[in-house]
């Protein structure tokens, strides 16, 4: 089992910075970390996503260049810095570990946090 604990979201204008943590417990990530993230009456889609092992990082279009995923293997943490935020990355930020799969889909994770909300004005 693998606990997910979020925390980092609030408000911030629009070309602020927000940074999340992702804080496991239980077990280690096992191959992937990811974030999604929900905006109201819009289905919860792919944000960011680093492989364990390698520190390698994959990217949703609409954030590259913006966000940065990274984590601290000695802390089982999983970071997203958010920068140049825009009213479009409102949202509730989920946390999740890896199961099996691609990791660009939601059923390849089997754990998700509890999420932490970003909210961007314009």
């Amino acid at each position: 089992q693998v606990q997910l604990v979020e925390s980092g979201g609030g408000l911030v204008q629009a070309g602020g910075s927000l940074r999340l943590f992702c804080a496991a417990s239980g077990r280690t990530f096992s191959s992937y970390g990811g974030w999604f993230r929900q905006a109201p009456g819009k289905v919860r889609e792919f944000v960011a996503a680093i492989r364990w092992s390698t520190g390698s990082t994959y990217y949703a279009d609409s954030v590259k260049a913006r966000f940065t995923i990274s984590r601290d293997n000695a802390k089982n943490t999983v970071y997203l810095q958010m920068n140049s935020l825009k009213p479009e990355d409102t949202a509730v930020y989920y946390c999740a570990a890896h199961s099996y799969g691609n990791y660009y889909y939601i059923s390849s994770y089997g754990y998700w946090g509890q999420g932490t909300q970003v909210t961007v004005s314009s």
